[in-house]
């Protein structure tokens, strides 16, 4: 029989060795929906985080965060290079993030962008199918209140686009290495589909968009609580800075953070846990609000 001393010195080699505990855990899932919207095909990828007492309590409803990957990236890359589900699992355990719905949309099969084009209308689907089935096949707490968005790279400037034309949809927008305007790239250089990206890119600049915003656009845009987070090596750091600069002119407020890093998954992984935290202490603050 084990002896007491004999216990304690397994259960310690255990945690040593770390092996996963006993706690329950969300559960990650990746699947598909049904889309119309985008020429061509007739479904779409995306990949769901659901908490862990999503299946142990039927009428409990959640936020629900929207997470859009960067270029060339993949929807399951939150997971693969993020271990988002992981990194959920143990900041709600710790009590330092809400329980929340967290859904990562696929937006690089086919065709790399998340704007409309005349052959590709992603914003359309994306607001017009994507959320409202999100929002039907799960239970998600309705209001713009419980709804989040966050991205890095391209994805980070498509959600600081979607904050400024769909400001009523968002309580909150967290843009990580934000790619906000075209810039030279050399590995695009043979990249056929590279120019009408960057185009698309260009004329999307949120940059010019708060600049040129009316009072009632800007009466609106301080309604988001805006995040901006990026690597003091990144290639877009300089873009960045300039959207900071257009919110400060405007007077919209916003959260800034710089930090030693490039543009790459050791400044994302990090980046997606401020955000994380970020998006519950929002959450937080309009439950008692």
């Amino acid at each position: 029989m084990m002896t007491n001393r004999c216990c304690i010195v397994l259960l310690c080699l255990l945690a040593w060795l770390g092996v996963p505990d006993c706690h329950s855990q969300g559960r990650m899932m990746e699947t598909k929906m049904k889309c119309t919207l985008l020429q061509g095909i007739t479904e779409r990828e995306y990949s769901v985080y659901l908490p862990e007492s999503y299946d142990k309590n039927p009428d409990a409803a959640y936020p629900v965060c929207y997470l859009l990957h960067g270029g060339n990236c993949s929807n399951t890359d939150w997971e693969t290079y993020g271990q988002i589900s992981t990194m959920a699992d143990s900041l709600i355990r710790a009590g330092v993030m809400e329980e929340m719905i967290l859904v990562c949309p696929e937006g690089n099969k086919n065709n790399m962008i998340w704007f409309n084009a005349p052959h590709w209308r992603y914003e359309d689907f994306f607001f017009q199918e994507f959320i409202p089935y999100i929002e039907k096949t799960y239970r998600v707490k309705p209001g713009r209140e419980n709804r989040y968005l966050a991205g890095y790279s391209m994805g980070g400037g498509a959600s600081v686009v979607y904050g400024l034309k769909h400001p009523d949809r968002f309580a909150s927008v967290y843009a990580m290495s934000a790619y906000l305007r075209r810039q030279y790239l050399a590995f695009l250089e043979n990249d056929p589909s590279a120019e009408w990206r960057q185009q698309l890119v260009e004329d999307h600049n949120p940059i010019v968009t708060v600049s040129r915003g009316s009072e009632a656009d800007v009466a609106v845009w301080k309604t988001v609580d805006w995040f901006i987070d990026c690597g003091d090596k990144d290639f877009t750091y300089e873009a960045n800075i300039d959207l900071v600069q257009a919110l400060r002119d405007k007077g919209i407020g916003y959260e800034l953070r710089i930090l030693g890093g490039g543009h790459d998954w050791n400044y994302w992984k990090p980046c997606l846990r401020r955000a994380l935290i970020h998006f519950s202490e929002v959450q937080s603050r309009m439950g008692a609000d």
